[in-house]
């Protein structure tokens, strides 16, 4: 399929991308027009496949001396290979770790905040954002080679968007510098340690008072954030609004999928004023909690007629949505964050929504595609005769996840 891009009316470039097989190459040519800096965050930086033209494109940009910052997630990445490390460090490539997990692990409710976001931002100037790790198409960590390529979407930007993104980054790797040298500090007083990270340094990033207005309507496109301070709604608020000003249809497409009570209402209201709701979701058996916990909720969506259908070519792994493509309330949204507890509640993520007739029809064609052609529709009945012992392992699943939500003191 041919790649898309997009000029927007208030000056904003995107392109839409699919797949690692479109963004790497994009990556791998932004990166070699670097001239000062790039800033990557990923909560799965693998090396298998064409994963590895990532880190060589980064290699290469730390070498003729640009500023190449790495971050990536304590769970999903942990300590890169020995190998790699020491590749990164000799070409320059500075490479941290979000929130390692230390003794304890996950056993600690605190532990379960990650670093979900997918953000790149090169020389302030454009900016990638999206789902997509840097994990090879055809290759899954945990079920090994695929012969289908993982569906998965990002975006490629330039335009005011950038600005937003350039200033998340920088917080986060400064703040993640920060906890890095207070750990290593050895009983050092934490002024000390702090003022060890460049503290002087800040008068260099701009950080405004506010810096991620949920919804500008002045742009046609725009980056929301989620994270455990003051952005903690962003994304869910944002959903909600676009659906409860549907008027013709919506089509999310999520991997993770287990709405809250708000979601579920306004998705069911929606179908109600005849509005059609298409969902597409993970079809494939990937990780018990995810998969068996969403079941009892998919039951009342559909009762509530909205469709459901289950990607089963491989695996997805999008999170996106389009809401009427083709009306006059046009809403789109591309990024990191499911639709589940995790990153609605505990994990830092990135979306950039885009109000563009163009680009939503664009989306909204590949979802399309995707439910014709690689995708089975769920029926209402036979979903409901499903075996006993499925429906008893669903209610064990979904009591869990309620559980984990109390230990973090979180309701959803």
């Amino acid at each position: 399929m041919q790649r898309a891009a997009f000029t927007l009316v208030d000056g904003h470039r995107i392109e839409l991308l699919t797949g690692s097989r479109e963004l790497f190459p994009a990556l791998v040519a932004a990166m070699a027009q670097a001239r000062s800096e790039i800033r990557l965050e990923t909560y799965i930086f693998d090396f298998t496949g064409d994963s590895v033209q990532i880190a060589h494109a980064l290699m290469r940009a730390a070498q003729r001396g640009v500023d190449t910052c790495v971050l990536v997630d304590g769970v999903g990445t942990g300590a890169l290979p020995a190998i790699w490390q020491q590749r990164f460090h000799a070409a320059g490539v500075q490479c941290r770790v979000y929130a390692p997990l230390g003794t304890l692990g996950l056993l600690l409710p605190s532990r379960w905040r990650r670093l979900h976001r997918k953000l790149c931002v090169i020389d302030g100037r454009e900016a990638f954002c999206g789902g997509i790790n840097i994990l090879d198409d055809l290759h899954d960590p945990g079920h090994g080679p695929q012969t289908h390529p993982r569906l998965d979407f990002a975006v490629q930007v330039r335009g005011a968007l950038v600005l937003q993104a350039q200033e998340a980054v920088a917080r986060q790797w400064w703040r993640t510098e920060a906890m890095r040298r207070i750990r290593e500090s050895g009983g050092r007083p934490l002024w000390r340690s702090l003022r060890a990270t460049g503290l002087r340094r800040l008068r260099w990033v701009r950080f405004p008072r506010r810096m991620h207005r949920p919804e500008p309507v002045r742009h046609s496109a725009f980056l929301l954030l989620r994270d455990n301070l003051r952005h903690r709604h962003d994304i869910e608020r944002a959903y909600l609004r676009a659906i409860g000003n549907a008027r013709e249809e919506i089509i999310i497409a999520n991997a993770y999928f287990l709405p809250g009570r708000k979601l579920r209402h306004a998705l069911a209201a929606a179908a109600r004023r005849g509005v059609k709701v298409q969902l597409l979701l993970q079809g494939r058996y990937e990780y018990f909690m995810q998969f068996h916990a969403a079941r009892p909720v998919l039951g009342s969506l559909l009762a509530a007629g909205i469709e459901i259908h289950e990607y089963a070519a491989g695996f997805l792994h999008a999170k996106v949505a389009v809401i009427d493509a083709q009306g006059g309330r046009i809403w789109a949204t591309v990024g990191s964050s499911n639709l589940d507890p995790l990153s609605l509640l505990l994990a830092r993520e990135a979306n950039v929504v885009v109000r563009d007739g163009a680009f939503a029809a664009a989306l909204r064609e590949r979802l399309q595609q995707a439910m014709a052609q690689h995708a089975r529709r769920l029926d209402v009945s036979a979903f409901a005769r499903r075996p006993l012992g499925q429906r008893l392992l669903d209610r064990v699943a979904l009591g869990l996840m309620r559980l984990a939500l109390f230990l973090t003191g979180r309701s959803y």
